[in-house]
């Protein structure tokens, strides 16, 4: 008799677990309907939440919310060898999915960069988003070889960070019906540099106010990012760009 009850205890026990486990999976399937979220394993191996659906585009301001959740990435034969060739560099990076948001606009073959290694030390980036691995790749030669050691060699003191405007924008060049850079991440946009000492150069108040050699410095820098860049147009160009560096990889040596 004892037998047969710790049977009958034993089922009733399976029969409550089993019971609550449906439960649990009915919920869980229910608040997933109800957000439309769809969670997907993304690069690195962590999981992400898309709270979008793929016949839906909302746009915010100049932003597109994309029309499909990140692709898995499928890296081609040509993403791998920049990626190697940015790792070489000691630069630290997050490689990106790709994503479509329709209009012309993507991140394709992107990264995130965090800092960059220069001579003696490593320096940080703000503001900075997504930026296609051949641009990526390009900045950071420049912000190591142009940008820090002019700082050396002008000022006396390393680069400490470099602050920008952001990278990926989906928007026109101003003033026309043409596509940016920025709209599929080919260009970043520069604002100022901090240094080791302290001091911080800005192209809105440095490049003619600025002492002899902070002015020396800008120009230097701008001079460098021509000899790398397709495309860069600085505070002499127009007044949209009276508080930047606009650099673009595309283009053939339009220097401004």
């Amino acid at each position: 008799m004892e037998s047969t009850l710790h049977k009958g205890r034993s089922g009733t026990r399976a029969s409550i677990r089993t019971s609550l486990r449906a439960a649990l999976i009915a919920v869980s399937a229910a608040a997933l309907a109800a957000c439309g979220g769809v969670v997907q394993q993304v690069s690195g191996g962590s999981t992400g939440a898309s709270n979008y659906s793929s016949s839906r585009v909302a746009t915010q301001g100049s932003v597109k919310t994309p029309i499909s959740a990140p692709r898995p990435m499928a890296v081609s034969r040509g993403s791998r060898t920049c990626l190697a060739k940015l790792g070489q560099t000691g630069t630290q990076f997050e490689p990106l999915a790709d994503q479509y948001f329709g209009g012309g606009c993507s991140n394709v073959n992107t990264v995130k960069l965090s800092s960059i290694r220069g001579d003696e030390a490593i320096f940080g980036l703000s503001n900075v988003g997504p930026l296609e691995c051949d641009t990526a790749s390009t900045f950071t030669a420049w912000a190591r070889f142009g940008v820090d050691r002019a700082a050396q060699q002008i000022l006396g003191t390393r680069l400490e960070r470099i602050e920008t405007m952001g990278t990926y924008s989906c928007r026109n060049v101003a003033g026309s019906a043409k596509r940016s850079a920025h709209a599929t991440a080919q260009a970043i946009d520069v604002s100022a540099f901090v240094f080791a000492d302290g001091r911080r150069i800005s192209l809105a108040g440095d490049w003619d106010g600025g002492s002899q050699k902070e002015r020396q410095f800008l120009r230097t820098v701008f001079n460098s990012a021509c000899k790398r860049f397709g495309t860069v147009l600085g505070p002499d160009y127009n007044a949209a760009h009276r508080d930047h560096f606009h650099l673009e990889r595309s283009g053939k040596g339009f220097c401004r």
